[in-house]
C-alpha cells in the first residue's frame, strides 16, 4: 500500500513541480512577453512550442497516444500585429497564461505530500530541543501529548495528500491542458493539408530528377552502345558494298561482321529497353518477374509472396525495380549469407519487405560513400516517392538491413 502511495504520488509530485517551475518563468517573461511579444518575431513560435511541449507531457502523464501538435506559428514580420493576432496557435497559446493562476496552490499540495511525513518525524522526535519552534499541522509543538497527537494526525494528512489528493490535481491539469490547448479541427485539416503539400512538392522533385536522371543513362547506354554498334554495322555494309565486286569473299565476311554486329545491337537495346519497362512484368507478371529475379541471384533468395490482386503497371515496375535494386546492393554490399523478401497486398496497399542478414550501415543518400554504396536506395526512394509511395529503411551497423515499401494500388 505504501509503496503504490509512493509511487503515484511521487509521479504526480513530480509533474506538479515541473509545471510550477515553467508557470514560474512564464510569468517571470510575461512583462517582456506583452511588451515585446509583438516585435520579437519567435516569441510567438516560442509560445507555441511551449504549449506543444506541454501537450506532450500531459498526454504522456494521462498515458495516452501523442496528441496532435498546435500548428507552427505563422511566419511574420517584426511588428506585423494583424498577423499576429490572425495566428489561431498564438491565440490558443496564450491560454498557457492560466498556469499561474493554479502555481501556488499546486505546489503547497506538492510541498505538502512530499515534506508532510518527514516534517511530522523530525518535529516529533527534536521539539524537545526547542520548544515552541517546532509545528505540527501548523501548531507550535509544547508538550509530549501535542507531538504524540498531531504528528500522527500529519502523517495520515501527508499521506492522503500524497497518494489521492496529488494524483487528482496533477490528473486535473493535464486534462486541463488538453482540452484547453487542443487545436481546433479547422487548424488540424489545414496543417494536414499543407504537411501533404510539402510532401507532394518534395516527391514531386525527386520524381522529376529521377526521371532525369533516368533519361540522361538511356541516352548515355544508347549513345555509348547501341549507337555505336549500328555506326559500325553501317560501315562494314558500305565497305561490303564497295568491295562485293571485286573481292566477293571478303565482302561476304563482312557481312557476317556486320550480321553479328546487328545482333549485339539489338540485345544491347533490349538491355536498355528491358530497364524502362521489363518486358518479363507483361508476360509472367510481378510473382513471376521477382522469382526469375531471386532466382537469378548468387545468394540464397527467401521468397513469400501472398495474394497481390490486380496491381497497376506503375505500381509492378516500382516494386520490381526496387527488388531488383535492392538484392543487387547485397550482393555487392552487404557481405550477407541470405536474402528474405515479402510480398503481400493489404487492403488498398502493397507491402514489400527486403531483408539481408549482412553488416548493415546502409544509408540514402544523393551521392554514394567510398564504398559505392547509397546512391542507389536515393533512386530507388524517389521512384516510390513518385507514385505517392512510402520507403523506410532500417540497417544499424552489424545488420540486419531491412527495406519496407508500401505502395498504392488504388
Amino acid at each position: 500500500m505504501i509503496t503504490k502511495i509512493l509511487a503515484r504520488g511521487g509521479r504526480a509530485c513530480a509533474y506538479l513541480a515541473v509545471r510550477y517551475f515553467r508557470a514560474l518563468m512564464l510569468l517571470l517573461a510575461l512583462p517582456n512577453g506583452v511588451l515585446l511579444g509583438w516585435l520579437i518575431t519567435p516569441f510567438t513560435g516560442a509560445l507555441v512550442k511551449l504549449a506543444n511541449s506541454e501537450r506532450r507531457r500531459a498526454a504522456k502523464y494521462l498515458g495516452r497516444s501523442t496528441e496532435a501538435p498546435l500548428p507552427a506559428a505563422t511566419p511574420r514580420q517584426p511588428g506585423d500585429v494583424v498577423t499576429l493576432f490572425r495566428d489561431r496557435s498564438f491565440k490558443r497559446s496564450l491560454r498557457l497564461l492560466l498556469m499561474p493562476v493554479v502555481m501556488i496552490p499546486e505546489l503547497l499540495i506538492t510541498v505538502t505530500g512530499l515534506v508532510g511525513v518527514p516534517s511530522a518525524i523530525l518535529s516529533m522526535a527534536l521539539w524537545k530541543l526547542d520548544p515552541g519552534n517546532f509545528s505540527l499541522m501548523g501548531l507550535d509543538v509544547w508538550s509530549w501529548e501535542q507531538a504524540l497527537i498531531w504528528g500522527p494526525v500529519q502523517v495520515l494528512v501527508s499521506l492522503a495528500v500524497l497518494g489521492w489528493v496529488a494524483p487528482a490535481v496533477a490528473r486535473g491539469h493535464a486534462n486541463a491542458v488538453l482540452n484547453l490547448l487542443e487545436p481546433s479541427q479547422e487548424q488540424l485539416e489545414t496543417a494536414r493539408l499543407s504537411q501533404r503539400v510539402d510532401e507532394l512538392t518534395k516527391s514531386r522533385a525527386g520524381a522529376v530528377d529521377s526521371h532525369g536522371a533516368e533519361l540522361r543513362r538511356i541516352e548515355r547506354d544508347l549513345h555509348d552502345g547501341t549507337q555505336a554498334q549500328l555506326v559500325s554495322l553501317a560501315m562494314r555494309i558500305g565497305i561490303a558494298k564497295q568491295t562485293m565486286a571485286e573481292d566477293p569473299e571478303k565482302a561476304a565476311k563482312l557481312l557476317d561482321d556486320a550480321r553479328d554486329g546487328a545482333e549485339q545491337a539489338m540485345t544491347e537495346l533490349r538491355g536498355v529497353l528491358r530497364t524502362m519497362y521489363p518486358p518479363i512484368l507483361a508476360d509472367r507478371g510481378l510473382a513471376g518477374a521477382v522469382s526469375a529475379l531471386a532466382a537469378r541471384s548468387p545468394l540464397p533468395v527467401q521468397l513469400r509472396i501472398g495474394e497481390l490482386g490486380e496491381v497497376p503497371a506503375a505500381v509492378e515496375a516500382a516494386a520490381y525495380f526496387v527488388v531488383a535494386e535492392s538484392l543487387t546492393n547485397v550482393t555487392k554490399h552487404s557481405a550477407a549469407g541470405r536474402v528474405d523478401v515479402q510480398f503481400e497486398r493489404r487492403g488498398p496497399e502493397l507491402y514489400l519487405a527486403i531483408e539481408d542478414d549482412g553488416i548493415g550501415g546502409a544509408r540514402i543518400s544523393e551521392q554514394s560513400d567510398l564504398l559505392g554504396r547509397g546512391s542507389g536506395l536515393h533512386g530507388m526512394l524517389h521512384r516510390v516517392q513518385a507514385i505517392d509511395g512510402q520507403m523506410e529503411l532500417q540497417s544499424p551497423i552489424g545488420g540486419p538491413t531491412t527495406i519496407e515499401v508500401i505502395l498504392p494500388c488504388g
